[in-house]
């Protein structure tokens, strides 16, 4: 141990959760980055000395991840394998104090708003002239950009104000300047990430500015597509949907969770819309953006939840049609207003309830792709595997989304736009291939 703690620091950074926590791990490594620190994310070499875990709090699986992988890392440390671990992110932030007693190999604690009492445990300074400024753990042709933290609204299930406060938006001139370090750096795409982007600026400009925003956004050169995630459906800025039509790169593309149909199920989860109000505004936002992929995510197993309910659920899946779909099973969470509910449905009977919501969604799926056959997309290719090129459309997000397997006897390079044309079709997938 002596010999090692000679050698220069290298911190590995394993990160957890959500794109808001890669963003947040992407700022700390630019931090230490500037005050030259050797900073690794997700290193497999295990050259490293130091350990920083940022971890997710939002469910009980991810908060079980979270756990093993602080244990696993307190485990090398006994081994001498590692001199410190550090833990940060929601699941510190919300559990810290019985964490603390029940962990004690760790290092430090911190919460998500704490990075310069983090930077200290590395004798460093936080620069606030780096503000907007990362070390991308992503491939250099794609990032997340988080527009604003916290969110205000009181859903019945959601732990996430706990974790991340209230909504605070960031300045349009910020997050212009952001984007446009990004795109010096390679950046080709940006998805736009906030726990409801659709109330950015009510808090600083005192008026939704999305609009605004990604209007200035739109004009940052090289900026090929900009992707926008998690807006929320009550008192939607259609005018958003304005800029989506008339700038090229802003994608034809809309990530919108509605969590449920049924009205019981809505109004028990505090939602704010009913299922007349959320298919009114589908029909409004297909008929200014006529092709718009619209994704969504649901939740089986709200306590109460009933057949009555899921067959409503699956019926308006049905009807709607939407592109992309993602499920989650109901996860009690503590100090939360449901958690007052009686948790009444088994683990097994939510995740079938889910499994029926995904095979609703999956034949869905599998015919909008059969009609994708015989199109031909712009396409960003995102790597090689196996021999094949793998990339997106301009409705597919990472890791979330549909891909574009391509094969191709001229060399494609991650971050080229090609022209592809679909040649077969599965559930989730499509072939294709270039054609310019």
């Amino acid at each position: 141990m002596k010999a090692r703690t000679l050698q220069k620091d290298k911190v590995n950074i394993i990160t957890l959760g959500c794109s808001k926590n890669l963003v947040d791990s992407e700022v700390l490594s630019g931090q230490l980055k500037a005050n030259e620190i050797d900073v690794v994310h997700e290193n497999t070499k295990l050259d490293h000395n130091i350990v920083v875990v940022n971890t997710c709090g939002f469910i009980d699986k991810a908060k079980e991840e979270s756990i093993n992988t602080i244990l696993d890392q307190v485990a090398l440390k006994k081994k001498g394998k590692l001199d410190k671990v550090y833990v940060t992110g929601c699941l510190s932030e919300r559990y810290r104090g019985d964490l603390e007693a029940e962990i004690p190999e760790v290092d430090a604690w911190f919460g998500t708003f704490e990075l310069p009492l983090m930077l200290k445990q590395f004798d460093a300074d936080y620069k606030t002239e780096l503000l907007g400024e990362r070390f991308l753990a992503t491939p250099k042709h794609y990032a997340y950009m988080k527009i604003s933290e916290g969110c205000n609204r009181t859903c019945s299930f959601c732990a996430i104000p706990l974790m991340r406060g209230q909504h605070v938006s960031r300045p349009i001139e910020s997050l212009v300047a952001e984007a446009e370090s990004l795109v010096q750096k390679g950046v080709k795409e940006i998805m736009l990430i906030a726990q409801e982007l659709t109330y950015y600026g009510l808090d600083m400009y005192k008026k939704r500015q999305l609009d605004v925003l990604l209007n200035k956004l739109a004009d940052v050169k090289g900026l090929e597509w900009i992707r926008l995630h998690y807006a929320y459906p009550n008192k939607f800025p259609m005018e958003v949907l304005d800029v989506m039509r008339e700038r090229e790169n802003i994608c034809n593309y809309l990530d919108m969770p509605l969590q449920h149909a049924s009205d019981n199920m809505l109004r028990a989860m505090r939602r704010q819309s009913t299922r007349a109000e959320m298919e009114d505004l589908i029909a409004a936002i297909r008929d200014k953006n006529p092709g718009i992929c619209l994704r969504t995510t649901v939740i089986t197993g709200f306590p109460g939840e009933t057949r009555d309910d899921v067959e409503e659920l699956k019926d308006f899946l049905e009807k709607q049609r939407f592109d992309r779909v993602g499920c989650f099973t109901y996860s009690h969470e503590e100090n939360t207003s449901a958690h007052d509910l009686e948790d009444n449905i088994p683990a097994d009977e939510k995740q079938r309830r889910a499994q029926e919501i995904m095979e609703v969604q999956q034949e869905i799926s599998y015919e909008k792709n059969q009609e994708k056959v015989g199109n031909t997309y712009k396409v960003l290719i995102d790597k090689k595997e196996a021999g094949r090129y793998l990339g997106r459309t301009e409705f597919d997000s990472v890791e979330v989304d549909n891909e574009v397997v391509i094969q191709s006897d001229k060399k494609l390079t991650p971050g080229e736009f090609v022209q592809v044309k679909i040649t077969r079709a599965y559930d989730y997938d499509l072939e294709g291939e270039v054609v310019s």
